[in-house]
């Protein structure tokens, strides 16, 4: 499959579940503005590697929101995508703090990249927020320190190289 044969099959994914973004958009609006925020940062990843993330970050969703299984998605665009999607995927729970538990950032913080696509997702939802003037964006102001310490990073960290430049976009976003 090429490249935009694997994204098409994500969007299927999304499409077959009656998935929307804020309940009017087609959900591909939000994984499309996810692997633009993915691209916009692209020059901090190994070219071997922006394949794999860009997909990651088109599918960040695929197993917490679709039918698709870690093995549909693994078959489909390959393990090491898996991987970073399955990370990414909250846990079951009744609330937010539930769903994002300590479990839950120790697994995406023991993947490479899925930190990154993380991030790319917040952003991305950080955006979209401030540009509706959501409600969304103050929650996404509130936790930002608690989020952020989660997925690891601190200032004068050793985190991936990607992470200080993309932690302070965010970090920036909602200061603005």
């Amino acid at each position: 499959m090429t490249f935009q044969e694997k994204v098409d099959w994500i969007f299927k994914q999304h499409r077959s579940t009656n998935h929307y973004y804020d309940k009017y958009l087609p959900y591909e609006f939000h994984l499309n503005m996810v692997a633009k925020v993915c691209e916009d940062f692209s020059y901090l990843i190994s070219s071997s590697q922006k394949e794999t993330v860009k997909l990651a970050a088109y599918g960040h969703d695929l197993i917490e929101d679709t039918r698709t299984s870690y093995n549909d998605v693994k078959e489909v665009l390959g393990e090491e995508v898996a991987n970073i999607i399955y990370a990414v995927s909250n846990e079951k729970g009744k609330n937010r703090k539930e769903r994002a538990n300590e479990a839950y950032y120790k697994g995406i913080r023991a993947i490479p990249f899925a930190v990154y696509v993380k991030l790319c997702d917040r952003i991305a939802n950080v955006q979209y927020s401030k540009l509706t003037k959501s409600r969304m964006f103050e929650m996404y102001r509130d936790e930002n320190e608690d989020f952020i310490r989660s997925l690891g990073f601190s200032e004068g960290s050793s985190a991936a190289p990607f992470a200080t430049q993309v932690f302070n976009h965010l970090k920036d976003l909602l200061n603005e």
